[in-house]
């Protein structure tokens, strides 16, 4: 008698099983919360449409003692879950970024943008170019959203994320190098647990078939046409345009026990062999694993991580 269950096409369990039907089983990474106000940190937050056409919106952040035309800087987030899972909207990421408004007085853009494998890469690099765009929009006091208008020190703009959304983050400087974002200052980059790879191990990166396999069939549930794990979207390394990245500080989070933790450091040597002029420090967590800080964020650790990032931020 022939099976009834349906072919699995990609297994990235525990995060998602993608079936050859084109059915997707999302395991994690679907809960959401409504924006608000946050008594514990004293954070408003609000959504915001930036793209009609495909659905999109940003999560805004604000401080609640910000003065009516303080200026303050101006952080792009955007969230993690291997291109595939999770969104701004999560519980994780929402909690996370009212404790980073609160501790760094920051304004913060969370950024939606199209999933894989139902929209594939690149999609999620052309949603955030063009949620990039919207915020750059407000350079002059005139875009659509007051909070930005009124608050978002442009000559002061930070870009991060962890995981894929680190990815997307050094992707997102790299353009803006070479496409420039009018009016916008990029003063520096947080990559936290970033989502780096290529064929061949680094370093002391694992050697483990089962682990590099998670990793690599994640990459290709996320961009089917890929041309393997050293194209330069997933291995910076081989990327030509890397040193065109545009700011002048990078900060990489990595953690002990991350499989990914060598190919940080890997990217952080490769950036400064890269003809890249500024400045750029890693930051290794002993004892933990990826995005641990997200998971635990009341653990000794990730204070410490959060800190580091308020430093980093409100560097003059």
């Amino acid at each position: 008698m022939a099976s009834t269950q349906p072919e699995i096409a990609y297994d990235c369990s525990p995060m998602l099983i993608v079936y050859k039907d084109g059915k997707v089983n999302r395991l994690g990474g679907n809960d959401v919360v409504p924006p608000s106000f946050d008594s514990k940190t004293a954070v408003e937050s609000k959504d915001v449409v930036y793209s009609p056409e495909n659905g999109l919106s940003v999560r805004l952040y604000l401080p609640k003692n910000v003065n009516q035309s303080q200026k303050l800087p101006l952080l792009v987030y955007f969230h993690g879950g291997g291109f595939c899972i999770e969104s701004p909207f999560s519980p994780m990421y929402h909690n996370y970024i009212n404790s980073l408004v609160a501790e760094e007085n920051i304004v913060v853009v969370s950024v939606q943008y199209r999933r894989a494998p139902e929209h594939p890469l690149p999609c999620a690099y052309d949603d955030s170019w063009s949620a990039l765009k919207w915020v750059a929009s407000h350079v002059n006091g005139s875009g659509p959203e007051d909070w930005l208008n009124s608050h978002a020190d442009f000559e002061k703009v930070f870009f991060s994320g962890d995981s894929a959304g680190a990815n997307i983050a050094h992707r997102m400087g790299i353009k803006h190098g070479m496409e420039k974002l009018e009016g916008v200052n990029v003063e520096g980059i947080v990559l936290c647990h970033p989502y780096f790879w290529g064929n061949e191990a680094v370093d002391n990166e694992t050697n483990d078939a089962k682990s590099r396999k998670f990793i690599e069939t994640l990459w290709r549930c996320a961009y089917p046409e890929t041309t393997g794990f050293d194209h330069p979207w997933i291995n910076p390394a081989e990327d030509p345009d890397l040193g065109k990245l545009e700011c002048r500080r990078v900060l990489v989070f990595v953690a002990e026990k991350d499989l990914l933790c060598a190919r940080g450091w890997y990217c952080h040597q490769k950036l400064k062999e890269s003809g890249w002029r500024g400045d750029v420090e890693v930051f290794e967590t002993k004892g933990e694993d990826h995005v641990f800080h997200l998971f635990n964020p009341d653990c000794g650790n990730a204070k410490v991580m959060l800190l580091k990032t308020a430093g980093f931020y409100n560097t003059n």
